[in-house]
């Protein structure tokens, strides 16, 4: 199945709603920063791949989910994005092979996905989700899927890369303060567990159960980012804004309410949102784990986009995408379940 393509604007229903300057405004920021003009750069995009060779489940809220047919997803999504020609690289939102892998299967799992990933013809970006700790450590996750390792030994996922002079990516290691994957007398370990503790009364900490609103986030499937990280990326914000490049910051774990449910989001998003918000430069926060597709706009006229799911997809189904880069905005072109999006923002 190929992508569905920007829709050009109603170019009638413009010349009713205003004036025929109106209309040559609009036509003319198409033009410019829209679907009419060849972009800066484009990436491809998907999430939640959650491959595992066993039947097909539900989540505990008895979502369907299809383990083997999300990597039949993923080799179209690969194959969709070698016929693009154009794309210069593709982002992985984590979570490439599921918690319900065999332990004695996980590594060969993890190989196969990243394997398929690497058919691509050109640079593949991941990122850490629950999931891919599940089945293996930190240690043994981070060579597998070429993620650079910032801080010497300590293994973290965050990292920064810059595809034109314009504009910077940040991927943040939404698990880097996390009760999985680091070892379990690690300091980062304990520090999680003792915010679970504090904040989820329930003996299962995977459970929000008695928790309302944003408290809902303080199960043990989601994570934080560490002081030193949020140095890091205050220090990274600075660097772009010096350096006048517009940010798109990517992490598994969503980084605004609005944009998911309340189970899924970062533990201290709102201290995130704080550095970011100190600065212009970041226009757009992609994520995934929600699993559904959610879209808002945060105070600051930060855009918010979680991506839906390949998991989730049934059979003959498919949620990936690419996404257009412009001066002035970003347009996520999705195919099927993933639906298209505009993301318009002051240069």
């Amino acid at each position: 199945m190929g992508f569905l393509f920007p829709r050009w604007p109603n170019c009638a229903k413009l010349l009713h709603l205003g004036t025929r300057s109106d209309f040559c405004m609009a036509l003319a920021n198409g033009l410019v920063n829209g679907p009419g003009r060849h972009p800066i750069f484009s990436f491809g995009v998907i999430a939640d791949v959650q491959y595992a060779d066993v039947p097909d489940g539900h989540s505990f809220l008895g979502v369907p989910r299809y383990y083997r047919h999300s990597f039949l997803v993923l080799q179209r999504a690969v194959q969709s994005w070698n016929n693009h020609k154009n794309l210069n690289f593709v982002i992985n939102f984590g979570d490439i092979v599921d918690g319900k892998c065999p332990k004695d299967q996980s590594l060969n799992a993890v190989e196969k996905v990243v394997s398929e990933f690497e058919k691509f013809n050109g640079t593949v970006y991941h990122m850490i989700g629950n999931h891919c700790l599940y089945n293996l450590p930190r240690d043994k996750l981070l060579p597998l899927l070429k993620i650079p390792n910032h801080g010497g030994g300590h293994a973290h996922a965050y990292y920064d890369f810059s595809p034109t002079p314009g504009y910077r990516f940040v991927v943040l290691d939404g698990y880097d303060i996390s009760a999985i994957g680091w070892p379990h007398d690690h300091p980062n370990t304990l520090e999680a567990l003792k915010i679970l503790s504090e904040k989820n009364p329930n003996s299962n900490k995977n459970s929000p159960e008695g928790l309302e609103d944003v408290d809902r986030r303080f199960v043990m499937f989601n994570g934080a980012v560490g002081n030193e990280q949020i140095e890091w990326l205050n220090n990274v914000l600075q660097d772009a804004t010096n350096m006048k490049q517009k940010v798109i910051v990517c992490c598994h774990l969503p980084l605004h309410p609005g944009a998911t449910g309340k189970t899924s989001l970062l533990w201290n998003y709102n201290q995130v949102m704080d550095v970011i918000h100190r600065y212009d430069c970041v226009k757009v926060c992609l994520a995934g784990h929600s699993h559904k597709g959610r879209y808002s706009i945060d105070s600051h006229g930060v855009h918010h986009r979680v991506l839906d799911a390949a998991l989730e997809c049934p059979p003959g189904t498919d949620a990936f995408g690419y996404i257009n880069v412009y001066d002035n905005m970003l347009s996520l072109v999705g195919t099927d379940r993933l639906e298209n999006t505009d993301f318009s923002f002051d240069s």
